[in-house]
């Protein structure tokens, strides 16, 4: 009983020293001028938009970052929609409309 109460001291009390202070790295090793280049790929672009129409590729980026987002939300609607996970509560008080309603 004793080694146990012991034990428990000594664990106890080292969640409490210092921890030792270590960098670590999380920048990517990326190179914001060269623009769609994959490391075993090289720049990669099919199609041709980036020497036809450059000044087309940021919006293009931003559009696929909007779609990505859009479709993330899509999956978690799905996702609880087929759970049947229910939202209580009114979505207008004034017109007396339920979520379950909708």
């Amino acid at each position: 009983m004793k080694l146990a109460v012991l034990a428990a001291l000594v664990s106890s009390a080292a969640a409490f020293a210092p921890v030792q202070n270590t960098r670590a790295s999380t920048s990517l090793n990326v190179n914001e001028l060269e623009i769609g280049v994959t490391e075993p790929l090289g720049l990669y672009d099919p199609l041709g938009y980036l020497e036809t129409q450059p000044e087309a590729f940021e919006r293009r980026r931003a559009v696929e970052r909007k779609h990505g987002r859009v479709a993330m939300a899509a999956v978690v609607g799905t996702i609880v929609h087929n759970n049947h996970i229910v939202f209580d509560g009114y979505l207008s008080p004034s017109e007396n409309l339920k979520f379950s309603d909708v």
